[in-house]
């Protein structure tokens, strides 16, 4: 018997969009009465009207299938067809053409609220929901203390959910949709409403849900950090078609290095256009991972940061220097190379060494700098010259071990623990 809970085959879905200004979208009874006139008099005179709408395909020639107890991500840009796709597995929106089937409970949380209703209180409402999924009372009322513990609303219980703050009202629903045992949860990204502390304690819940109870987990995240620690798999779609399917790690880093907007070199093929003075003028600089240039620093790989200098005399004591920043604009780290040295007139290239393992994930701006240290004058200084995404190879379990959500700050220093030792008594 295949263990498929949902299969997807050639889904599609098309909207109809309404082209022109947001004033001719809402009209007054007065202006559609006017239209309908004038579509009657074109009609009668034997003019064709123009088409007032156009075809907008949000879904096209989607095929998937997910296993039980799988926890799959579907990531993509804005208007990717993440949502829409949602939306029809959840059974609000219907498809346009193709098929789905879904073998078990379906429990959705795509937006704040979803499935409540405001003038009812939020017991009422838990057990609405409950009811909505197909369970019975005796086992809501089992649950009941559990979700009103998670969701923090023991004191607004007897409340209207219409008189909720949206973290409440996201707090509660979150609740309702992971507590009732569903077989499979579908959450949209709507946890980007709640705080941080809350965030971190739904994709806890999330992981419950799939790891220990084997349920089946769907995931919309732009959150890629909480996409790879709570996902094995990921779904990218890409102008509403499957782009990639396969391991999270992989397919997430597809997707970034798809749309990375670093910059990995720039240089300058005009000596006297490039940055500096009469006695050292900058000409390149650059990332290289595995001997390529990228902007896409994958983590766990060694890298090396390049730079290209032309000294127009001979000179003593230039000092080549790296800062890193955030995007924040706070230091992370910085290295110089403050070693003394004789540089005649001609063209070189030094090269800093970055071993694995030392950022975090992240965007990191790159300052470079040419100190000419004779006398100690500051030549060249070029904040944000260069910049680049750092992201969490597929080789990250051999560095993380037991531990797989996200890192915690933006450098990783080599630190190493010994084994355990035991203690003699005596």
């Amino acid at each position: 018997m295949s263990d498929t809970v949902i299969q997807v085959e050639n889904l599609a879905r098309c909207f109809q969009l309404r082209p022109g200004s947001r004033r001719e979208r809402y009209l007054s009874l007065r202006d559609q009465i006017v239209q309908s006139v004038r579509g009657l008099g074109s009609s009668l005179m034997g003019k064709k009207r123009a088409k007032t709408t156009q075809d907008f395909w949000a879904l096209k020639d989607v095929n998937f299938n997910v296993e039980r107890g799988q926890t799959v991500a579907v990531i993509g840009r804005n208007g990717a067809g993440k949502s829409t796709l949602l939306k029809i597995l959840s059974r609000v929106v219907e498809p346009t053409s193709g098929r789905i089937r879904i073998r078990g409970r379906l429990s959705s949380l795509l937006e704040v609220g979803t499935g409540f209703h405001p003038e009812l209180t939020g017991r009422e409402n838990i057990f609405l929901n409950g009811a909505i999924l197909g369970m019975r009372h005796v086992d809501i009322i089992k649950k009941f203390d559990e979700i009103v513990a998670f969701a923090e609303v023991e004191k607004f219980l007897e409340t209207p959910v219409k008189r909720y703050s949206s973290g409440m009202y996201m707090r509660l629903a979150f609740a309702v949709a992971a507590h009732l045992d569903p077989d499979i949860l579908v959450v949209d990204e709507v946890l980007a409403v709640g705080d941080a502390a809350f965030q971190k304690k739904c994709l806890g819940k999330m992981q419950d849900v799939a790891t220990q109870q084997g349920r089946t987990v769907l995931f919309v995240s732009h959150n890629l950090g909480a996409v790879q620690s709570l996902c094995q798999r990921a779904i990218w779609l890409h102008d509403g078609k499957v782009c990639r399917d396969g391991p999270v790690g992989p397919v997430v880093n597809e997707y970034l290095s798809s749309h990375v907007e670093g910059i990995a070199e720039k240089k300058w093929a005009n000596p006297l256009e490039a940055p500096g003075d009469d006695r050292v003028r900058l000409l390149a600089a650059r990332i290289r991972q595995a001997g390529r240039v990228t902007s896409l620093y994958d983590i766990n790989q060694p890298a090396e940061f390049e730079v290209e200098f032309e000294t127009l005399r001979d000179c003593r004591n230039i000092v080549s220097g790296v800062s890193f920043y955030d995007v924040s604009g706070v230091c992370l780290t910085a290295h110089c190379d403050w070693r003394p040295n004789s540089v005649p007139k001609g063209r070189y290239v030094k090269r800093m060494h970055v071993p694995a393992r030392t950022f975090a994930e992240g965007s990191v701006n790159v300052l470079f700098q040419l100190v000419f240290y004779d006398p100690n004058v500051l030549s060249v200084i070029l904040p944000n010259l260069l910049s680049f995404e750092a992201v969490e190879s597929g080789t990250a379990d051999a560095v993380r071990g037991l531990y797989s959500g996200p890192w915690p700050g933006m450098v990783r220093l080599g630190f190493e623990w010994g084994d355990a030792e035991r203690l003699v008594q005596g």
